[in-house]
């Protein structure tokens, strides 16, 4: 049997570090708690960590600080932003610092299980390909199209001719979720505004994954094919498997949230 994975929980508030960690408990992580981001690179200099879940705001240095000390020292680590300020642009900001991806307060056990889940495979998964790659040569990456907009490892837009927005999910997001089998999709005419889910998508093992909306904007249509047949979503995801196209209701603003 393999390590388990080890995830840090950093907040400034004790009863917040034990709720997380006592939501975590049913799976096989090893979980360890700092009450502040200097105490985490403290012990991230001791145990290197796959996946550490902060608060964004703290006192003394902040979560967003505490993510660019982890990325300088150590890319592979996954990070998660804990906030009460769901905006988008204190959420996108982090994920273009190098977040893996954020949760907005308040969530559910669930929640947290299910993206500490993802986390932890997409860590997973790296560490494969890069033993892989060492014994016999990196293999070629998937490349996105040209012209694409992302909330990186989550979701795409890309604007078409006629000023309507195409939304998708990011391959990396399909291949750590593993096998996808039910999609809740949102309804024609409804509104998303970006940072918001505009689609969850329940795997194999019960979890259930927000993909974050890109860009704000009227949902027009919705893709009938991953409707009815889930596994072109993950099977194409930036042809065929695109998941709904929208008007857009503020799109140059939205645009320099993103990544390209």
């Amino acid at each position: 049997m393999g390590e388990k994975p080890r995830i840090l929980v950093v907040d400034d508030e004790l009863p917040v570090c034990k709720s997380i960690s006592s939501a975590l408990a049913p799976d096989a992580y090893a979980v360890d708690m700092a009450l502040s981001a200097e105490e985490a690179l403290k012990k991230e200099e001791d145990s290197e960590y796959d996946v550490v879940i902060t608060d964004l705001m703290m006192p003394g240095l902040s979560g967003l600080d505490l993510l660019k000390a982890l990325k300088d020292k150590r890319q592979g680590v996954r990070v998660i932003m804990v906030t009460g300020y769901p905006s988008i642009e204190s959420a996108v900001q982090s994920i273009k610092f190098g977040a893996f991806d954020y949760i907005p307060k308040p969530f559910t056990p669930n929640d947290l299980r299910s993206l500490v889940a993802r986390a932890v495979e997409s860590r997973r998964l790296q560490k494969e390909q890069e033993a892989t790659a060492a014994l016999r040569g990196a293999e070629k990456p998937i490349v996105p199209p040209a012209g694409l907009y992302f909330i990186p490892e989550n979701s795409w837009a890309v604007a078409d001719n006629d000023g309507n927005v195409r939304i998708g999910v990011h391959h990396a997001f399909l291949r750590a979720i593993g096998k996808a089998v039910y999609l809740e999709l949102p309804k024609e005419g409804d509104m998303r505004y970006q940072g918001e889910a505009c689609l969850r998508i329940t795997d194999a093992a019960g979890h259930v994954h927000k993909v974050w909306t890109p860009v704000s904007g009227k949902i027009l249509v919705l893709n009938d094919t991953i409707a009815k047949n889930n596994s072109v979503l993950q099977g194409d995801p930036y042809g065929k498997g695109w998941v709904l196209l929208a008007k857009p209701s503020n799109l140059d603003s939205d645009l320099k949230n993103l990544a390209q």
